[in-house]
Order: structure tokens, then sequence, then C-alpha cells
């Protein structure tokens, strides 16, 4: 008789550090700051006919994070913010909700990282976010419509930390292996290994990533062919490799030794940014949705510096 497989349970070391860093998410401290209120106004003149802009980025990328955090519609975030401000006792005024919502569709969001010496270890992967169509519950007992529409958020997180080193917004019909060339450019520094499941198998892939003098950790599909034989004089290719170390010790073996297991680090990112914002966006222009996700991908690392769990299997 089998034995009943249990859920393997774990406990957190720092169980008091990370439940200040939850409690402090909601800290409107921490979205408004002095910093920010000191570079509210727009100092810069754009040179171009028509009037300057009177609201800086950083304040409409205050009010944008606002409504991603608290969940907000638009006229709510303006008067959150009309209250802080008039809390605060300072004498500035806020962006109204139009302005936030056409600025939003320009917005450049910059990741916020922590500065880091080794090389990095990234992670990629890809989610749907969902536009418009019916709710889970209808698609199980009734399926879907053609009117079923969706984002796809590209990410790239930092196998140590967790971070978010690089994000990408597509429409639903770009595929995974298009965008990592673009997932590598956003990323400073050295980068040691990249690592995603089969649907990077593709030679652009390989490319870009040799283009950074990093490792592949890619697994080849299970009737993958070797694509430069040894006996060529050119430069081998990390694919080959890998294609070679499989055959000889085994597909399980070969994910041990590169450490392939950690690639899963990208979909607890996907699953933490749907479960902490949910997994719809409500803009109407594709720039806004794009906007959307990225500034949730800014507030789920500015929520991972505050401190993360320390697990351990018992």
């Amino acid at each position: 008789m089998k034995k009943k497989k249990t859920k393997r349970s774990y406990r957190l070391r720092n169980w008091k550090q990370y439940n200040k860093a939850l409690v402090q998410r909601g800290s409107l401290t921490l979205w408004v700051s002095n910093d920010m209120l000191a570079v509210w106004r727009n100092q810069q003149k754009s040179g171009k006919p028509g009037r300057s802009k009177t609201y800086s980025d950083t304040a409409i990328m205050c009010m944008a994070t606002l409504k991603e955090v608290y969940h907000l519609p638009l006229r709510a975030t303006q008067g959150l913010l009309l209250s802080v401000i008039k809390l605060l006792g300072v004498d500035l005024s806020v962006p109204d909700y139009s302005t936030l919502s056409r600025r939003c569709t320009t917005l450049e969001v910059v990741l916020p990282r922590r500065r880091k010496d080794e090389a990095l270890h990234m992670v990629a992967d890809s989610t749907g976010v969902k536009l418009f169509g019916e709710g889970e519950w209808k698609v199980r007992q009734h399926g879907y419509t053609k009117r079923r529409t969706w984002r796809k958020l590209h990410l790239g997180a930092d196998e140590t930390t967790g971070e978010i080193v690089a994000a990408v917004v597509t429409t639903n019909n770009v595929g995974d292996s298009q965008v990592l060339e673009e997932l590598l450019e956003q990323v400073d520094g050295e980068i040691e290994q990249v690592s995603g499941d089969g649907t990077y198998d593709k030679r652009n892939c390989y490319e870009a990533i040799r283009g950074r003098k990093a490792r592949a950790a890619i697994p080849p599909r299970r009737d993958a062919k070797i694509w430069q034989h040894a006996n060529s004089k050119q430069e081998r290719l990390i694919r080959d490799e890998n294609l070679r170390r499989i055959r000889q010790v085994g597909r399980k073996q070969w994910k041990q030794e590169v450490g392939y297991h950690r690639r899963s680090l990208a979909e607890t990112q996907m699953f933490r940014v749907k479960t902490t914002f949910g997994a719809q966006v409500s803009a109407r222009q594709f720039a806004g949705q794009a906007t959307q996700m990225l500034v949730r991908c800014a507030a789920l690392n500015q929520m991972t510096h505050l401190g993360m769990p320390d697990s351990y299997a018992v």
C-alpha cells in the first residue's frame, strides 16, 4: 500500500522582521515621502510650443503607485492624495484623474534595484494578465468566447534576491522567445546564467545570451538534434553542450547540475504580482496597460526591499 504524500511544511527564521515588512507595505509614508514632494512640480521646460507639464513624472509615478497598491480607481486615487496632502499641511496641488490617466500612457517606469557586486543569475518567464472577458468560473462551466483578451507580462528576476530586474509588456500573440533579448538589454552589469523553460529553446535566445557572455540553462525539447557537430572549427554552442550532457547523465541530473530548479522563482514572482495587485488591468489603451503593469513591478521591488521571508523545511 502506497503511503499518502504529505505537503512539506516550512518555518521562518526571520518572522519578526518579515512581519514588520508586511506591515510597512501599507504605510502611506513609504509611498509618499518628503523627497518625492520636494520634486512634485515639473521644473523643466519642454522647449516645444504649448504649455509645459505642470507635474513631474515623480508626481505621476507616486499617484500611479498609490492606485495599484491600494487597488483604487482614478478618481479615488485623486481623493486619497488630496487628503494626504491636506494632512501633511503642504501647499501643493494634486493632478486630477484625467491628467493621471493621460500621463500614464507616456510615463517611463524605472524598476528600483539594489546594487550587487556579484554576477546575476536571471530567471525568465511570462504570464497573462486579463484585459477583459469572462471570469474563471464562467470559463470552467461554459468555456470562453473570442472576446476574452489578455496582455502578457514578461519578467526577468534575480534568482538570489527575488528582485524583478527586467519587465516587458506585450500583446498575447508575442512569444516568450521574441522578448528575451529585450529583457537582457534592460539588465546592467554582468550576467552569469539565464534560466528559462523550453519555450526559450530558440537560436535567437541563445545568441542573445551568448552576446552577454552568460550560460544558458534552457532544456532542449525531447526530440532535439545537435545544431553544430563537434568536428566543426567554430565555437561550440551552449545549447549543443547542454544536449550532450543530457544524453550522458539524463535530463534530471542535468537540471540539478545547472540549478534549473531555481527557474521556478520566476513563476513565484508572477504569483506575487497577481496576488498583490490582481490579475486584471483597467486601462483602456495599450500604453496605459503597459505602464500599469510596470508600476506594479516597481512597487513589488520596493516591497521586496523591505524584507523577504527566510524559510526552511521541517
